[in-house]
C-alpha cells in the first residue's frame, strides 16, 4: 500500500485553487522547457500520481506511460484520461524497480517524487536506465532551502499529512547525480507561498529569490 492511497481522492483539490493553478502552470513551464515534449515522443511519467503530467503530455501527442505505487491514485488517473479520451498506459510499478528494458523511452519525467523515496539517487539511476541514448531525464522536486520547502516541512509535522514521509532535496544534492550528464538546472516559484495570488498575473513567476532558493527545482540529464 502506498502512503498516497489515503490521500488520492483529495489530491487534485490543490489544482483547483488559485494558488494551486498558478503553481502548476509555473512548474509545468519549467519542466517542459527542459523536456521539450513533441508529438510521438515516447515518455515515461515516473511516479505519475493522478496523472497531472501524464495527461498534459498526452494532449501534446506524446505516447505516455505513467507508473505509480498507489493504485488509488492510478484509478483516478485512468478515469481522467478516459474522460478526455486520451490514450495513456497507467501501470502499478515501483520507480526503483522499473519493469522496462534499458533505453525503452525517449524521455522520462518525474515530478515531486524523489522526496518520497528513501534513496532518491538510486531511483534516479533506475529512471536514467530506461532512457534511450540521446534521450532526456527531467526531474522536478521541492527545494528544501526555500520558503516553499519550509512550508511543506511544517505541513509534514502534522500527523495526517503525506509530507510527513518526505525528505526534501536542494540543488546541490540533485547535482550529485551523474554530474557528467547533467545538462541544465532551473528553478521556479520565486514568490513566497504566503503572497496573495493576483489572478491577473496567473502563470507568472516574480520574486526576489536568491540563486538556489526557488521553491521548485528542475534538472535535465541527457544520456
Amino acid at each position: 500500500m502506498s502512503v498516497f492511497d489515503d490521500h488520492a481522492k483529495s489530491y487534485d483539490g490543490w489544482y483547483t485553487t488559485p494558488i494551486g493553478k498558478r503553481v502548476d502552470e509555473i512548474e509545468t513551464r519549467c519542466a517542459f522547457g527542459l523536456l521539450e515534449p513533441r508529438s510521438g515522443m515516447k515518455v515515461l511519467d515516473a511516479g505519475c500520481g493522478t496523472g497531472n503530467f501524464s495527461l498534459k503530455l498526452a494532449r501534446l501527442g506524446c505516447a505516455v506511460t505513467g507508473v505509480d505505487l498507489s493504485c488509488e491514485m492510478l484509478a483516478i488517473a485512468i478515469e481522467k484520461a478516459r474522460a478526455e479520451n486520451l490514450e495513456v498506459e497507467f501501470l502499478p510499478m515501483d520507480v526503483k524497480a522499473l519493469e522496462f528494458v534499458d533505453g525503452a523511452f525517449d524521455a522520462v519525467i518525474s515530478m515531486a517524487v524523489l522526496e518520497f523515496i528513501e534513496n532518491p539517487l538510486d531511483a534516479a539511476e533506475e529512471m536514467y536506465r530506461v532512457v534511450k541514448r540521446g534521450g532526456r531525464l527531467v526531474i522536478g522536486t521541492i527545494n528544501r532551502l526555500s520558503p516553499w520547502g519550509e512550508l511543506y516541512m511544517e505541513i509534514g509535522r502534522r500527523s495526517d499529512s503525506v509530507y510527513r514521509h518526505a525528505r526534501f532535496l536542494n540543488l546541490e544534492e540533485m547535482s550529485r547525480f551523474r554530474p557528467e550528464n547533467l545538462v541544465s538546472t532551473r528553478e521556479c516559484l520565486l514568490f513566497r507561498p504566503d503572497n496573495d495570488v493576483d489572478n491577473s498575473h496567473s502563470g507568472e513567476d516574480h520574486g526576489p529569490a536568491e540563486p538556489g532558493k526557488g521553491g521548485f527545482l528542475c534538472a535535465m540529464w541527457k544520456k
